[in-house]
């Protein structure tokens, strides 16, 4: 792993720009919400991209995404960020076909070779699942961002929904929890380069091969686990007749995260996550602190959250354990609506 470039010291010198809270950024978007037969997915239900319809077999999904150096490899730190990016498509059930860069270049603090470093990282990811990359816009910027804007197929009758769960169907997480209080203990140089390896695969896999093992199984749901973290993309996928239970003690996490939390180790998302979420989760009494910090961790390029049947749901672990670095797990149901959208039992 090449950490010669240092990438985050500059980030944590600018401030790191935050994501915006769930909170807030339904407040602000509220009133953008298209008027347009042919708009199958909008953003009105916080879903993870947008489809607009073709014609009767085809529908393009769009998304975009960007972020800040997670680490200080520039080439790893690309496929990071596109892999992150990708991962809306993915949970839709759809196709890549093509994709743009997205970056600003700290040329202040950045050699210009990085720049190239981060955009094959990016270009590789892109490939990997099969889409093109056509382009992109860069600008000079006091703080590196990099992603991109991508653009999906699928057909209007096969796009999967973030917020249709049905009772009865369990919940699968492909990914463990943590990247956000690992990746800010990078920042502050208290991660091991072994652990800084491992984080890095786990982020750097696309939810491609997971997305198309899921799609021959029934699916009534699926979003991925990014930066308002498990309890705020799972709040997400509810509605007023559904609630989730999740069973804790199942959900995965990389076991050094929990150090880091009893240490005030995680990033100002997490805190935010678990300000928005108090009033609509409700916790067993014997669940501590550390562990609700960890289930609101602020991802990045996390794992699909998926609702199936409970028998498809144990082959679909298996048959995706190589590719889910054996984090894979049952971690829930879907319950008919409880006095709060989430349990955590």
């Amino acid at each position: 792993m090449n950490n010669e470039y240092k990438l985050t010291k500059f980030v944590q010198a600018a401030g790191c720009a935050a994501k915006m809270g769930p909170g807030d950024l339904k407040q602000t978007v509220c009133h953008l919400s298209p008027d347009d037969e042919r708009v199958l997915v909008g953003f009105d239900t916080s879903e993870d991209a947008c489809v607009y319809q073709i014609n009767e077999s085809q529908a393009i999904v769009q998304t975009l995404d960007f972020i800040t150096p997670v680490l200080d490899d520039p080439y790893i730190y690309g496929q990071i960020a596109a892999a992150n990016a990708l991962s809306d498509v993915f949970a839709m059930g759809a196709e890549v076909k093509t994709a743009m860069n997205i970056v600003g270049f700290d040329r202040k603090n950045i050699p210009i070779d990085a720049l190239g470093m981060i955009l094959d990282g990016g270009n590789s990811k892109i490939r990997e699942c099969g889409g093109v990359l056509l382009g992109g816009h860069t600008i000079e910027s006091p703080e590196m961002y990099y992603g991109l804007s991508v653009t999906g197929m699928i057909h209007p009758n096969e796009v999967i929904r973030n917020n249709t769960p049905k009772i009865g169907h369990v919940l699968v997480l492909t990914k463990p929890l943590g990247m956000g209080i690992l990746t800010t203990a990078i920042k502050r140089d208290l991660l091991e380069l072994n652990l800084i390896k491992d984080c890095a695969k786990i982020m750097a896999s696309l939810n491609y091969l997971p997305s198309k093992m899921m799609r021959k199984y029934e699916i009534s749901s699926c979003t991925d686990i990014t930066g308002f973290g498990l309890m705020g993309h799972a709040l997400e996928c509810t509605n007023n007749s559904i609630s989730f239970n999740i069973f804790h003690k199942e959900v995965p996490f990389v076991k050094e995260a929990f150090d880091f939390v009893s240490n005030d180790v995680f990033p100002g998302g997490t805190r935010r996550n678990m300000k928005y979420v108090e009033d609509k989760v409700k916790f067993s009494s014997n669940i501590s602190d550390i562990y609700k910090t960890i289930l609101c961790d602020a991802q990045t390029s996390g794992g699909l959250l998926i609702a199936m049947k409970k028998d498809d749901a144990k082959e679909f672990v298996k048959e995706l354990e190589e590719y889910s670095f054996g984090y894979a797990s049952i971690i829930g149901e879907v319950i008919p609506r409880d006095e709060k959208a989430i349990i955590i039992i």
